[in-house]
């Protein structure tokens, strides 16, 4: 939770000194949620994010150097600069994706837990732990999206191994969730559908874990999916480009008090689990980690420009590119023949 906080606050000060671009969306405040889940997961395992997605990345395990270098949108990032902010991918650590369009990480997310089924059931490939997991997280927003409800009811009805993971910060960028649902309580669409729903305190860390311990532990036996709401809070704007001014400054601060990872640290000098000096050394370590980040990431290489329409069709040279490796555009007879390809 720590890395995820230092690692945000950092982003923040990078985008305003113009070192990354475009939107975007911090975690602040969401951390129990991502550490409550995703630290469960095994390696196989999946998951599929959202356009606050660096949290996600970093509790998976992808290298805090190659997530900033991916914002800094650097050759060395985890997408080779070509994602940035909000398509974080990473296929070793089985991170498929940021999603910076509402819900359409949802299906994407049901496909995989549908293949994971697939190898455990026919071709006999899982572990010995049970199926691969999924886990879909989202906000309070996308549960008015139609995916949403398509994606739970073909899961209910295949018993996919997936966890829907409702990250309810309680706004959908200047959206109050209590204006835009007919019924808040996001966790009563799971039953609508067959499945177990869940709420829990997505501010603290031990009650998020409990619950997705159940529900990781539940898919992994075939037993299929669960919805989870996690009613958690943004301790910061929609994005670095929001002033965050439609949110009552009490709400605000009520939130703050409830910090998660002030919390936990409450919490486990309380129960004599730790002592200060041992969490202050947790934190000095991870601000080394994150200065060292930010190094990687600012003394990396741009992207080549041969590497622009990479990626972009399945011609793996890309279909801009010639067999000389040279942009085809700069041809004058590019364009000759290409309503045909």
């Amino acid at each position: 939770m720590v890395l995820g906080r230092v690692f945000e606050d950092m982003c923040a000060q990078m985008y305003y000194r113009g070192k990354m671009f475009g939107f975007v969306h911090l975690y602040n405040g969401q951390e129990a949620v991502s550490t409550g889940f995703i630290k469960l997961l095994n390696q196989a395992d999946c998951v599929v994010s959202t356009y606050r997605d660096h949290v996600h990345a970093l509790s998976k395990g992808v290298p805090a150097r190659s997530v900033m270098a991916e914002l800094f949108g650097k050759a060395t990032g985890c997408c080779r600069g070509q994602g940035g902010s909000m398509h974080m991918f990473s296929a070793p650590h089985n991170v498929l994706g940021g999603f910076a369009f509402i819900g359409e990480g949802i299906p994407v997310a049901t496909g995989a837990a549908f293949a994971a089924k697939y190898r455990h059931e026919v071709l006999k490939e899982s572990g010995p732990d049970g199926l691969d997991v999924t886990l879909a997280f989202f906000g309070d927003g996308t549960c008015n999206n139609g995916q949403f409800f398509e994606c739970l009811n073909m899961a209910q009805l295949w018993k996919l191994p997936i966890v829907f993971v409702v990250e309810n910060n309680l706004w959908a960028i200047g959206m109050s969730h209590l204006r835009a649902t007919s019924d808040p309580e996001i966790w009563k669409k799971g039953p609508a559908f067959g499945m177990p729903g869940v709420h829990v305190d997505g501010m603290d860390v031990l009650k998020v874990r409990e619950v997705a311990k159940e529900a990781i532990e539940r898919a992994r036996r075939g037993e299929g999916p669960t919805l989870v709401e996690c009613e958690t809070y943004r301790f910061r704007g929609h994005s670095l480009a929001d002033p965050d001014e439609l949110r009552k400054p009490d709400e605000k601060t009520h939130y703050a008090a409830r910090d998660p990872i002030t919390a936990l640290k409450k919490y486990i000098i309380e129960q004599n689990l730790g002592t200060e000096s041992e969490l202050k050394s947790i934190e000095k370590k991870i601000d080394d980690v994150v200065e060292e980040a930010v190094e990687f990431a600012d003394a990396s290489p741009h992207p080549p420009r041969s590497q622009l329409l990479e990626n972009v069709f399945a011609d793996p040279k890309g279909f801009g590119i010639g067999p000389d490796g040279k942009y085809r555009c700069e041809d004058p007879k590019f364009t000759q023949g290409t309503a045909q390809v």
